[in-house]
């Protein structure tokens, strides 16, 4: 299992994304990530928490985040996350959540269409990077996260850093859950709710599954309808 947490707001994020990320280091043992956008460019961070808290081993980056208006943080059971992408589509990056099924299959493809991989977790490939590639095979951020949906076989829940807002989307069968949350300067997006009250962001709604929204300071944007059917996972 793993958590993730975003922030879009009119005020510098850092530390919602600290915190919001760090609240949910309940559900990851191996690594954790934050990547930002300070208006210039995307900074990212990642760090094993095997040995030791997510607040000890990230408080010394904070000061490379400085001016970020815009944010994502990940505790990741196992692989390397957040995965920051140049491509078609501009510079983003990716967090995800979830268990690809099918990861054999999708990646053996890919090979044969000769696009390679570079982020590796130990000898295996990276799911993350993998949804990164389905995302960047469609012509809109909307249609690469419809390619998700479309080819993976599993549970799959994931977050996009733009330069201008975040995209998330939960599992096509809401098997995790993806809620939003807001306050005076903006909103956030979380894999848990249980952070949002420390940091005085109030619930708006949960995602449905197969939902995908754009969210940026200024409200929260329907992208892809949720769909009906729902297998939540207990």
């Amino acid at each position: 299992m793993s958590g993730f947490f975003g922030c879009v707001s009119r005020k510098e994020c850092v530390a919602d994304v600290f915190y919001g990320t760090d609240y949910h280091s309940h559900l990851g043992t191996k690594k954790a990530g934050m990547a930002f956008y300070n208006g210039e460019d995307f900074v990212r961070s990642i760090h094993s928490i095997e040995s030791a808290y997510f607040r000890n081993k990230f408080e010394p980056d904070l000061e490379r985040f400085i001016g970020s208006y815009l944010g994502i943080g990940i505790i990741s059971d196992m692989e390397s996350q957040p995965i920051t992408v140049t491509s078609h589509l501009g510079r983003f990056a990716v967090v995800a959540v979830g268990r690809i099924d099918n990861l054999e299959e999708i990646s053996a493809r890919l090979l044969k269409e000769k696009i390679h991989f570079a982020e590796m977790s130990g000898s295996s490939i990276n799911p993350t990077e993998v949804i990164s590639i389905l995302i960047n095979q469609g012509e809109t951020f909307k249609e690469g996260i419809e390619n998700v949906y479309r080819t993976i076989k599993g549970s799959c829940s994931f977050l996009i850093l733009t330069d201008s807002c975040i995209y998330a989307a939960r599992d096509k069968l809401g098997r995790t859950p993806v809620i939003i949350g807001k306050n005076e300067f903006g909103y956030v997006v979380a894999s848990e709710s249980s952070s949002f009250t420390n940091l005085d962001y109030n619930i708006v709604r949960d995602l449905g599954p197969h939902e995908a929204v754009r969210v940026s300071k200024d409200g929260v944007t329907t992208i892809i309808a949720p769909g009906c059917r729902k297998q939540i996972c207990s």
